[in-house]
């Protein structure tokens, strides 16, 4: 297939597909005339690498996952590397979402002490005077 038709139904642009080929991920074939021909293999790495990045992986981080089906594997995350990857990218959402969880309880605790003294502001302003 030309690049139209991959990029198409791998619902992504022309570009984009010139791009990962030019980072080395995508790989075509060249005709005769020099256009750039892809097999249904590249389809099945372009929807890797669009899936991937869809969930935060970088470039970087998709090679092991390209290079693990370029060798043959029904899937990309089945090869050492990718596991790798996959483990250290867990790891990094971890410790985001502990993060996270720490600004969470610090403005829970700072609404907490608002809503606090908004009320015995409020409550000293409704008593009557002595």
């Amino acid at each position: 297939m030309l690049i139209g038709e991959l990029a198409e139904r791998a619902g992504t642009s022309t570009r984009t597909l010139r791009y990962y080929e030019s980072q080395g991920l995508v790989r075509p074939r060249r005709s005769a005339n020099g256009y750039r021909v892809y097999d249904e293999a590249e389809l099945r790495v372009v929807h890797e690498i669009r899936a991937l990045l869809a969930v935060g992986f970088g470039l970087d981080d998709i090679r092991p996952f390209v290079a693990c089906l370029r060798a043959g594997h029904a899937s990309g995350d089945v090869c050492p590397d990718s596991v790798a990857v996959l483990r250290r990218k867990l790891a990094e959402v971890d410790a985001y979402l502990d993060r996270l969880g720490a600004v969470r309880r610090q403005l829970h605790d700072q609404l907490a002490q608002a809503i606090a003294y908004r009320e015995e502001t409020c409550l000293r302003k409704r008593e009557p005077p002595r």
